[in-house]
């Protein structure tokens, strides 16, 4: 392989905070290198369809405090077959591109690792709210999405306690948990329902809001990971089985929004920066991730294929805690 001079980035799959934060650092990495930038928009869809715009020091001037990606992203089926992969490295070369950086999910990465098997040299970025990649301890837009989720159901325990409701809030982890626990432990929540735990409603749920109310509690936070269950149901059946009114939110797509926190921008900084170095030492098929709290690369391949696990012991934390 020879001397990269222009390399391209992308953001693909959910938009998470902080992923502005890693364009900038890729774009001023690679030009104190002397290496022009290519930002691909829409992510892979683009890169099938040459919708690209030069990105210099100056064009990423103002970004690091913005949520969502400059970029755009979106999701695309073709990427899926090797022959729009190869449509997608033949189109890069067009450009003039000598690799990519794809800052997204699980499944940015099997497109990543496509165009690393083909030949075409690749890097990649974890960046999704919902920290579901089991190869690095931390996630670009994380900590976004947990501030986020903090001050709603800290709101919402406010109004609770008021009218002595049970509130059920639903946040998002698209089939991983952790948004769900980390809020439940940090904002009093007396029930955690999560996909890695199944529960039993009656042990897990109307149990827990029982006891509670024998031992004095006026009100209830009932954090629920998206895709569980019902939340709405479920608030009614509270509400039925306990005579206690009981109301569901859904935190929603709010949870991706917004300023990133200090912790995203340096996370999404330092995973940028390291990107352009691996990519311009000649490696690829490479995932930039943290592991005890250092920034490493490790083989994509190797990255995917890792089981994702919640800690048990938070979760009997959580269960301790809410008593």
């Amino acid at each position: 392989m020879g001397e990269i001079k222009t390399i391209g980035v992308l953001t693909s799959g959910g938009d998470a905070p902080g992923m502005n934060a890693a364009i900038r650092a890729v774009v001023r990495t690679a030009n104190a290198k002397g290496v022009r930038v290519i930002g691909v928009r829409r992510g892979y869809n683009g890169l099938m369809n040459g919708d690209m715009i030069e990105l210099d020091a100056r064009r990423v001037s103002d970004i690091l405090q913005r949520g969502g990606t400059m970029l755009q992203t979106a999701r695309c089926l073709e990427f899926k077959d090797l022959e729009g992969v190869q449509r997608g490295i033949n189109i890069a070369r067009e450009f003039g591109l000598g690799g990519l950086v794809v800052i997204g999910g699980d499944g940015s990465f099997r497109g990543a690792r496509d165009l690393s098997n083909l030949g075409f040299p690749t890097i990649g970025i974890p960046g999704t709210i919902d920290n579901d990649i089991s190869c690095t301890e931390y996630c670009i837009g994380f900590d976004t999405a947990l501030n986020t989720a903090q001050e709603s159901v800290d709101k919402l325990r406010d109004t609770s306690g008021s009218h002595e409701r049970c509130s059920v809030v639903e946040v998002m982890g698209h089939g991983a948990g952790y948004i769900a626990l980390y809020v439940s432990i940090c904002c009093g929540g007396e029930v955690c329902l999560i996909p890695e735990k199944p529960f039993d409603y009656e042990k897990d749920v109307l149990q827990p809001i029982l006891d509670g109310k024998k031992r004095g509690k006026q009100h209830d936070i009932v954090v629920v990971s998206e895709g569980v269950t019902n939340s709405v149901e479920l608030a009614k059946r509270i509400e039925k089985d306990t005579q206690i009114e009981s109301r569901a939110t859904i935190l929603g797509h709010v949870q991706r929004g917004g300023s990133p926190t200090l912790r995203d921008r340096l996370i999404a900084s330092q995973m940028g920066y390291a990107a352009v170095n691996v990519l311009l030492e000649g490696r690829s098929n490479r995932l930039i991730v943290m592991r005890d709290s250092k920034i490493i690369d490790i083989d994509i391949t190797e990255g995917l294929s890792m089981p994702r696990k919640v800690d048990e012991k938070m979760i009997e934390m959580a269960r301790i805690l809410s008593i």
